[in-house]
């Protein structure tokens, strides 16, 4: 079993439908394991070979999010932002999520450890 995850921080202030948000988890997904497979490989493969536990998260505000995102650059864990395109239901450039790892969980739960299930 590894002790790498995933987790991803939503903002629930937007209105944005399931669907949307699922988009949005998907987009912060893909980034961050990117980001993770280039700059810590050995944390990308380790999670990639155990399942690629994925946790989702919320939040009430873009306030939140970003103190969210502060607490885990102060960890010097890897994050990766999604902001939307602006297509559909949201305006260009909002920021509708964050995704923290994949990354050692008792760091990501150093950050995370209060907020509570999508």
């Amino acid at each position: 079993m590894s002790s790498i995850k995933q987790v991803i921080v939503v903002r629930k202030d937007l209105g944005m439908g399931t669907g949307k948000i699922a988009a949005q988890v998907g987009h912060a997904c893909v980034l961050g394991a990117e980001h993770v497979r280039k700059s810590k490989k050995e944390w990308f493969d380790e999670w990639e070979r155990y399942g690629q536990e994925k946790v989702v998260l919320k939040v009430s505000s873009l306030d939140e999010l970003e103190q969210v995102k502060k607490h885990a650059i102060s960890l010097n864990l890897p994050w990766s932002e999604v902001t939307d395109a602006g297509h559909t239901q949201i305006e260009p450039g909002t920021v509708t999520c964050i995704s923290i790892g994949p990354a050692p969980e008792d760091i990501i739960d150093k950050v995370t450890k209060d907020l509570k299930l999508l």
